[in-house]
């Protein structure tokens, strides 16, 4: 099964770090493969994923302190899902609005729509997708939409001038094998590699250096509309699939690490979730005489959650719980809320 993805990451991160990633991430027991020489839109997905997850590792230090003990122990992480943020507003530059801009790279790379949450307490709203495939197996995305419209006059044009500059990172290439792995369910070995390597690029910030005068404005109003401001479309966060989320948040606090005060649980009971709190990272603004002004902001930060099986199914194995909780990620999202 390792075949195919250790060529798509090799491709893309080089041996060494693609043997790290594959020694340190649970790959799907489920994962379809194609014929050979062929890459199955769900092996594409785990390596865009893995290539992902490996990149907030290398933002996010509390994360990987975490990740360096769980391999150092011979254990694996299992990623659950990745969030990102995106503004829902029509000064967006040459960036499709809100999710779209993601949505036209999940849908073909085999992703279909899980839940929608409402985050009214923050001005958003959050959808979750999950691989047609391999759902328990392959990450979901939880992709949330920021609505500009519920804030001040001055907060949406302070909005307007910071995602208004945003570029495009989809090149025809990327959308010439998008189509083509819509259509087929697969792509060449070395055309999935390719892919890979065009999409990494969307998950980054499109939008020019703010100025401070604008990251103020919208800080004063919305934690996550600031952070989207330096951050962009990057990871918020990356999260890690547990047995005992209780357990583990107890024992990285013995170590001193900045773990979130409680748990957030699910209605249902069966989601759990908690995270360290976002790493401070330095970034640059403009100033008001156009000179560059350095602050440190939060960053993205690293999740974990514990999923139940539903108690009431009488199939065997029972499902996972794959869904999310409003209450919970607005409860999560504050993590980088907690830095400013």
């Amino acid at each position: 099964m390792t075949s195919n993805l250790s060529t798509l990451l090799t491709a893309n991160v080089g041996a060494a770090r693609a043997a790290q990633l594959l020694a340190l991430v649970t790959l799907p027991a489920d994962l379809p493969q194609a014929p050979q020489g062929r890459a199955s839109r769900a092996e594409i997905a785990q390596a865009l994923n893995m290539v992902l997850f490996g990149g907030i590792l290398e933002r996010v230090p509390s994360g990987r302190a975490y990740t360096d003990d769980v391999a150092s122990a011979g254990g694996k992480v299992t990623f659950d899902h990745g969030a990102l943020r995106t503004v829902k507003w029509r000064d967006n530059g040459a960036l499709p609005e809100g999710e779209a801009a993601f949505t036209r790279i999940l849908r073909p790379l085999g992703y279909v729509l899980n839940g929608t949450y409402p985050l009214d307490r923050i001005g958003m709203t959050g959808r979750s997708y999950a691989h047609a495939d391999a759902p328990e197996g392959i990450a979901q995305f939880f992709l949330s939409e920021f609505h500009p419209e519920r804030f001040s006059d001055a907060f949406r044009a302070a909005v307007s001038r910071v995602t208004g500059t945003s570029a495009d990172p989809l090149t025809p290439r990327a959308q010439t094998l998008l189509w083509q792995l819509e259509r087929d369910g697969a792509l060449d070995l070395a055309d999935g590699a390719e892919l890979v390597g065009l999409l990494v690029p969307c998950f980054e910030r499109q939008h020019a250096t703010p100025s401070l005068a604008d990251y103020e404005t919208l800080l004063s109003e919305s934690a996550e509309m600031a952070w989207v401001a330096t951050e962009g479309n990057a990871f918020n966060h990356a999260t890690d699939r547990v047995d005992d989320v209780f357990a583990l948040a107890e024992q990285q606090k013995q170590l001193g690490r900045p773990m979130k005060d409680k748990v957030e649980v699910s209605r249902s009971g069966r989601v759990k979730q908690t995270a360290f709190r976002a790493d401070t990272v330095r970034r640059a603004f403009v100033g008001a005489h156009g000179e560059t002004v350095e602050r440190d902001v939060p960053g993205s930060f690293y999740e974990f959650i514990t999923r139940d099986r539903f108690a009431d199914e009488a199939a065997a194995p029972q499902r996972y719980d794959l869904g999310f909780d409003a209450g919970n990620a607005q409860g999560i999202f504050k993590m980088t809320a907690a830095a400013c």
